[in-house]
């Protein structure tokens, strides 16, 4: 049984004493046991009505909407789980330093992307338009373009400034499936083989084409551009990747006959000039940090039934 097929048998068994809700929430214009009926609830309550104004405040489109503004209802949906995962953190600076701290010991302390701690479906500043520097022209903050599921930024030690893009996975897995196209290799292909490149030299650049390196490429490129432009006044990057262990779909298949290493990770930072600037880590790990922490006990505790066990 597929780690997908594990989690939806585990939310569809839970899911009327965790959540309150019948299920049979439509998905694709089907009723689908897997979908709350009341979608809202797929949130933690605790960050629920905040998020919904957050991602309506900035136009940001939730993944699979049911309308009305409000998010899917799909329980098995990874911007769902990013945000349930990270939202709490966005006015808590002490939580947000925390966290940092425990991936990078340069930060000094979090600062704010937007007006917190953590962005969402993050696609740069307005004023430096990364996306454009990636040859694509939509500007959609979660569609359309080169985004990342989260972001934060560290004040370091020395006093610069560091970027943390973090993209989220949960359920998802890929199959081989080349996706090099003429299109896609006139908008990546020289970034990826300019000098300046984040790639080490020599790389064939037809074999980051396989998703979820595709993606991984274009995050790259993406806090490489960053920090060229100086957006948000930073130096330096971290780009995340939070899988759930149990995921050995994602984690152990590499897609692309042009990769090699022991799992996506050890294969992705094979790829990198900086290999420091890449980090694969689960969902518990990244949020262990905040246990101690005063006030977590109650989303902790939501994760964990929900997410980790």
């Amino acid at each position: 049984m597929t780690y997908r097929e594990q989690q939806r048998q585990k939310v569809t068994s839970i899911r009327e004493a965790f959540f309150k809700d019948p299920g049979n929430g439509m998905f694709y214009g089907k009723e689908r046991e897997f979908a709350l009926s009341d979608p809202i609830i797929n949130l933690w309550e605790g960050i629920r009505y905040d998020a919904v104004d957050y991602f309506r405040r900035n136009n940001i489109g939730w993944w699979q909407s049911s309308g009305d503004d409000l998010p899917t209802g799909h329980l098995l949906s990874s911007q769902i789980a990013c945000v349930n995962h990270l939202y709490f953190i966005r006015q808590r600076e002490d939580l947000a330093t925390t966290l940092l701290k425990s991936i990078d010991p340069d930060v000094d302390n979090a600062v704010h992307v937007d007006d917190g701690y953590v962005e969402f479906e993050f696609i740069g500043s307005e004023k430096a338009k990364i996306p454009f520097l990636l040859n694509e022209k939509p500007l959609t903050r979660g569609a359309n373009c080169t985004s990342v599921d989260a972001a934060m930024i560290g004040q370091l030690r020395s006093g610069a400034t560091r970027l943390y893009l973090i993209e989220w996975k949960y359920t998802e897995s890929y199959q081989t499936e080349d996706k090099y196209i003429p299109e896609r290799a006139s908008r990546y292909d020289s970034l990826i083989t300019a000098p300046d490149s984040p790639f080490v030299e020599g790389l064939n650049a037809a074999a980051l084409y396989f998703e979820p390196f595709y993606q991984l490429m274009r995050q790259t490129l993406f806090g490489s551009q960053s920090v060229k432009v100086k957006d948000y006044g930073v130096s330096s990057y971290k780009h995340l990747h939070v899988v759930p262990l149990q995921n050995t779909e994602l984690r152990e298949r590499i897609t692309s006959n042009g990769l090699k290493g022991t799992d996506i990770h050890d294969a992705w930072v094979k790829t990198l000039k900086e290999k420091d600037a890449f980090i694969g880590t689960t969902p518990e790990a990244l949020l262990k940090p905040l246990a101690a922490m005063r006030d977590t006990k109650s989303v902790l505790h939501y994760l964990e039934n929900r997410y980790w066990e």
